[in-house]
């Protein structure tokens, strides 16, 4: 049985939060978030690690972190970068980020060949939800997925975050993303300008599951983004949009999975405590080890 790849979304430097929040310790004896992602993802049957990054951090990424699972695990690194566009596209004048989450995907196409997770590398998801995509991953299914959280789990104290409300149907496929990009919290659940939410809805963290097949899929979607707003010096093309469109387009039926693992980020620095505390109480539960690599 081919096991499946693990792709984490590296390429950002957190320019909210200050720094390169990949390599920002959190746990009791050092570990970043990174860790607990490889940690949960090996022992749940994946077989390989690819970090999507920028070649402006490759040797502080590769020194600080990379060596870290080298021994562990085959690892591999693709590229994200702002000219990676194609052919007949250019970069307009003045824009200085690359375009989102599906390029970062598409960046990896030439070194993923087996189904594969796509998550960001600076969040946490807990054991159970890599174990339930692993699950589907290895079910033989050429569905894609996705592990969705209650969006009231997944809101900072400190500012806005961008989260992609779920639609799922009777049959538990997701039937429409939304992609919403400041959402604040609210004493009875969020907001964005006047839409209101319970806090209840189900929302993307960018937890997904994907077939090598969807690659084709996805460059065509990235280059339909640049023909409507390529000259655009801010805008980007966010996976969850993109799945949003293959799935009212009819190219992808998407399996809504659930877990019951705690989902928490550092969106912010001013995040960061709650994260170091919900870290020391997992360990003191029991559900990992005080240090994690032994």
């Amino acid at each position: 049985m081919t096991k499946p790849t693990l792709l984490l979304l590296a390429a950002g430097m957190g320019s909210r939060y200050g720094g390169l929040k990949q390599v920002d310790p959190v746990g009791p004896s050092g570990e970043t978030l990174l860790d607990y992602s490889i940690y949960d993802a090996l022992r749940s049957g994946f077989g390989k690690v690819v970090f999507i990054i920028r070649h402006d951090i490759e040797q502080q990424f590769r020194e600080v972190v990379g060596k870290r699972f080298e021994g562990r695990a085959p690892v591999d690194y693709a590229f994200q970068e702002l000219n990676d566009l194609p052919a007949g596209f250019t970069v307009p004048e003045g824009r200085t980020k690359p375009w989102g989450t599906t390029q970062a995907v598409l960046a990896a196409e030439g070194v993923v060949r087996e189904p594969f997770a796509v998550l960001n590398a600076d969040d946490f998801y807990g054991r159970e939800s890599f174990a339930t995509l692993a699950t589907h991953l290895t079910s033989g299914s050429k569905d894609l997925a996705m592990v969705g959280f209650q969006l009231k789990n997944t809101l900072s104290e400190h500012g806005t975050v961008a989260r992609g409300i779920c639609g799922v149907g009777a049959d538990g496929y997701l039937t429409s993303v939304q992609e919403f990009t400041k959402i604040e919290k609210t004493p009875t659940g969020a907001r964005e300008g006047d839409r209101t939410f319970s806090g209840d809805e189900l929302v993307s963290m960018n937890f997904w599951g994907f077939h090598p097949a969807v690659f084709s899929d996805l460059r065509a979607s990235f280059t339909a983004f640049l023909q409507r707003g390529g000259q655009e010096l801010k805008s980007e093309c966010y996976i969850p949009a993109t799945v949003n469109e293959l799935m009212v387009g009819g190219k992808a039926r998407v399996k809504m999975l659930s877990s019951r693992s705690p989902w928490f980020g550092v969106t912010y620095k001013e995040d960061k405590p709650r994260v170091v505390e919900s870290i020391a109480k997992l360990v003191q539960a029991g559900a990992y080890p005080a240090k994690l690599w032994t």
